[in-house]
């Protein structure tokens, strides 16, 4: 047997492949074949209220934050652009007006 995906769409056991693609030949969708390997290295980041984040999107702090080596506090609604998803404990890369480069946890941000 060969052990290709099920259909996303129907579930269904019964596909095959066509040249770079992956058929169903029950509802006939058609999906490239590289991306059902790549979809379970895939991380999910969401913000804290269960949106899903992309780079590039601007986020607002929800809760006052300490800055380790400062005395300073990154204060609540603070708009942060064009993040950066990484891997990590911090999963979020950007730069803050008056702060500069700066790691934050994706459960302290709301999508805006």
């Amino acid at each position: 047997m060969s052990n290709l995906p099920n259909c996303p769409q129907c579930n269904s056991e019964y596909t095959y492949e066509d040249g770079v693609q992956i058929v169903c030949p029950e509802c006939g969708y058609e999906w490239a074949a590289d991306s059902a390997e790549n979809n379970e290295d895939v991380k999910v980041i969401k913000d804290a209220n269960g949106n899903v984040l992309n780079d590039g999107d601007t986020v607002t702090v929800i809760k006052d934050l300490k800055v380790k080596g400062s005395s300073s506090v990154l204060k609540q609604g603070t708009k942060v652009k064009n993040i950066r998803l990484v891997e990590g404990d911090h999963d979020i890369d950007c730069k803050i007006d008056g702060f500069g480069a700066m790691k934050l946890k994706s459960e302290f941000v709301k999508k805006i």
